[in-house]
């Protein structure tokens, strides 16, 4: 494909055993491969093989204690993605950090210098944390309402930004003989707002992107707030054309009310794909990994996670969308809810339906690797999406079929690079540098 020609993003999400909480049971591997270096490396090197612009690695700094599950967050992601830079070239690596519970200082600070030591593959995204499990782990007070949360959450990435610039080489003079450096090229922030008080400059110069890339995930009023004003790649919710366009749209006009140009922002949802030779044997393997075992059972959970009344529900009617619309003020991440109640807006759908179509909140894509390919071109071609963030049910096998079987495809059909190209992961999506 031509260096000018516009590409398919893609990233994977390489958490523990993978994305579904049963599918642990199918896979290839031991449980002691969540808290192993190689089993990561591996993993990184299966998706450097795809040519996958990066790695994903969520995270909540809370354990989740349900033996028949798995602890889908262990080791730091920051402390992973250094890690794994240092032995899998080209990749990026998305980290993701929380607003909420850090300061910005150290936030830059480490940031800038795993972006530097790194050559540019660091991608970070920011989350304001919704869970009170998390919240308990630091402190006493409860996790604060969602409104004071993305307010931090956008002083928190102001301050980031200009401690980043705060130390710019391109400010050197002339260095006199006697001295080491330029000192005026370090500037003082002297920022003081409602959250934060910082005087910087930081200690670590820009780094090769200028900062990291900054992804964001979030549907609510905050979370497109806090993606149009910061966002350069956004990971959220999106299972149909016609709701994708709208939140698109949404995102890039309130960008430009911010002073953004929106050629800067990259649209990449989360996506589930399960590959069977035929779907048939892929709508098996879907009823399998989530634990369900039948269809029945995918339509008993819809119920159950929905809270409606499993004696009057009738799966074969179809959905009404203001049914499902989460509540704004609710403590758990609104977004994550938005994504069915947009579905449901613009096509009539049954409940036997959506479950086909939905896993894990993200889209999913049941059938061959070629009905997946068609399915991941579809809404990339007419620019909903720029591409996606592959959540594997199983890892490492689901990342393999995928690598084996898809990525061939999209690669012969033009929209899929077969190499990667120089530069940084910025580079490479073409996103501009900030100032």
């Amino acid at each position: 494909m031509s260096k000018s020609q516009r590409r398919l993003n893609l990233n994977v999400g390489i958490n523990t055993t993978g994305y579904l909480p049963n599918a642990w049971k199918y896979r290839t591997g031991t449980r002691h491969d969540i808290n192993d270096i190689d089993y990561y490396r591996r993993l990184t090197e299966i998706a450097h093989k795809g040519r996958f612009d990066a790695v994903f690695l969520s995270d909540h700094p809370a354990l989740l204690t349900d033996p028949l599950s798995r602890p889908f967050h262990t080791i730091d992601p920051l402390i992973l993605s250094t890690s794994l830079a240092a032995q899998v070239p080209d990749i990026g690596f998305v980290a993701t950090i929380s607003s909420t519970y850090n300061s910005p200082y150290n936030l830059a600070r480490r940031t800038q210098s795993i972006d530097i030591v790194s050559g540019g593959r660091l991608i970070i995204n920011v989350v304001s944390s919704f869970n009170p499990n998390v919240a308990a782990n630091f402190g006493n007070a409860p996790l604060p309402p969602r409104s004071e949360r993305y307010a931090k959450a956008t002083e928190f990435l102001n301050v980031a930004k200009k401690l980043w610039s705060s130390w710019d080489e391109r400010r050197d003079q002339a260095v006199p003989k006697d001295c080491f450096w330029d000192a005026t090229s370090a500037q003082a922030i002297e920022h003081e707002g409602a959250f934060f008080s910082v005087k910087g400059p930081l200690n670590v110069p820009r780094g090769p992107q200028g900062h990291p890339v900054i992804a964001q995930a979030g549907a609510s009023e905050g979370g497109i707030d806090l993606a149009a004003r910061h966002g350069e790649i956004i990971y959220c919710n999106i299972l149909a054309r016609p709701p994708g366009q709208v939140f698109g749209k949404k995102v890039r006009d309130r960008a430009v009310a911010f002073g953004r140009d929106p050629s800067g922002i990259r649209i990449v949802p989360g996506l589930v794909v399960i590959l069977g030779k035929t779907r048939e044997e892929a709508l098996r393997k879907h009823e399998l990994f989530s634990g369900m075992g039948s269809e029945d059972g995918l339509i008993a959970l819809f119920i159950k996670e929905n809270g409606l009344d499993p004696d009057r529900f009738d799966p074969d009617a179809v959905l009404n969308a203001e049914e499902f619309i989460p509540d704004q003020n609710r403590q758990w991440a609104v977004g994550m809810g938005l994504g069915l109640s947009d579905l449901l807006t613009h096509e009539r759908l049954t409940a036997r339906q959506v479950v086909r179509r939905s896993e894990g909140h993200h889209r999913l894509l049941l059938g061959t690797a070629e009905e997946v390919a068609d399915g991941i071109i579809d809404l990339w071609q007419d620019g909903t999406v720029d591409g996606y963030t592959l959540q594997p049910p199983r890892a490492p096998d689901d990342i393999i079929e995928f690598v084996e079987q898809v990525v061939p495809i999209l690669q012969d059909r033009g929209v899929y690079p077969r190499d990667y190209s120089p530069g940084t992961v910025r580079d490479r999506s073409g996103l501009p540098y900030p100032e």
